[in-house]
C-alpha cells in the first residue's frame, strides 16, 4: 500500500503518507481537476492538503458529500492512483513523496542525476526503478547518508574485502548510496569508472561527491544482476543480495510501494 495509515479529516495524518497525497494530488490529470496552486509536499496535513482532497473527491471521485480523507484501501487513493501521471522520469514531488525521511536540498540533489544516469544500467522500467529506488531509500535513509555512520575499524585487517595494509578498515569503510566496502571494491570500482579511488584522499569521492554516491550504486546494482530480480518483483532476494539477509525488509518493502504508486500503470 503507498499509504499506511489515514490522511485528512480525522486522519492519523502521518507525516510520510501525507506526502504521498500531497505529491499525487499536485500529478492529478483530469480536465475536471485544478489546484489553484500546488500543495508543498511538506507531510503537514493543513487546510490547503483537505480542501484539495475534498476537490478530488468532489471532481474525479464523484463523491456529493466529500469526508476530505483518505483510506488506505479506499475509493480515493484508488482514483488517485489512476489519474497521477506517471513517467519514468521522476518529478521533484514523486520523488520527495518516496523519499519521505530526506531534506528536499539532497533529494533535489539526486533527482536530476537518477534521471539521466539509470538509463545506462538499463534501469529503464517501472518495476526496475522502483526496487533501485525502494533499496535507495533503505540503505541511504532518504538520501541521508553516503558514509557509514560507523568508524570502519571492525574490517581492519578483514581479506575477503581485500583489507591487508593497516588502517584500511576505516579508510575504506562503506561509501555511497549502496555503500561501497573493503579496498578491493574500491579496486574494482576505481578500475570500472577510471578513477583512482586507492590514493589518499580519494576514497572520500564516493561518499563526496554525489555523482559517485549514486553512480557505484548502480555500479553494484548492475554486477549482481539486480535487473533480473526486479523484473522478478522479487524484494526479498534483491535485499539478500545488497544486504547479505533481510535486514530492514518491511522497510524496503514500504519504500517499494511509495515508488510503485508513483511509477506503475
Amino acid at each position: 500500500m503507498a499509504i499506511l495509515n489515514s490522511v485528512g479529516s480525522n486522519g492519523s495524518d502521518e507525516q510520510t503518507d501525507v506526502k504521498v497525497i500531497q505529491a499525487a494530488l499536485n500529478l492529478v490529470e483530469h480536465p475536471d481537476f485544478q489546484l489553484a496552486r500546488k500543495l508543498s509536499v511538506d507531510g503537514l496535513a493543513g487546510n490547503s492538503t483537505l480542501a484539495a482532497i475534498k476537490l478530488f473527491q468532489e471532481k474525479v471521485v464523484g463523491l456529493a458529500n466529500p469526508d476530505g480523507r483518505i483510506d488506505p484501501n479506499g475509493n480515493t487513493i484508488a482514483a488517485l492512483s489512476q489519474h497521477i501521471i506517471k513517467d519514468l522520469h521522476l518529478s521533484l514531488d514523486a520523488l520527495i513523496a518516496i523519499m519521505a525521511h530526506g531534506s528536499h536540498s539532497k533529494i533535489e540533489t539526486f533527482q536530476p542525476l537518477l534521471n539521466s544516469e539509470m538509463p545506462n544500467y538499463q534501469i529503464s522500467s517501472p518495476l526496475r526503478i522502483a526496487h533501485f529506488l525502494a533499496q535507495l531509500g533503505h540503505e541511504s535513509l532518504s538520501f541521508t547518508y553516503t558514509e557509514e555512520i560507523a568508524s570502519g575499524e571492525d574490517y581492519e585487517g578483514r581479506a575477503d574485502l581485500g583489507n591487508t595494509e593497516p588502517g584500511d578498515g576505516k579508510r575504506f569503510k562503506g561509501r555511497g548510496l549502496i555503500q561501497l566496502t573493503g579496498r578491493a571494491n574500491y579496486a574494482a570500482y576505481s578500475e570500472h569508472a577510471n578513477l583512482d579511488l586507492l590514493t589518499r584522499p580519494n576514497e572520500h569521492l564516493v561518499s563526496n561527491n554525489p555523482v559517485y554516491a549514486l553512480d557505484v550504486s548502480l555500479w553494484f546494482w548492475d554486477k549482481h544482476a539486480l535487473n533480473a530480480l526486479a523484473d522478478e518483483d522479487d524484494v526479498e532476494a534483491i535485499t539478500r543480495k545488497i544486504n547479505g539477509g533481510t535486514n530492514g525488509l518491511a522497510d524496503r518493502k514500504a519504500y517499494l510501494a511509495r515508488a510503485k504508486f508513483f511509477l506503475l500503470v
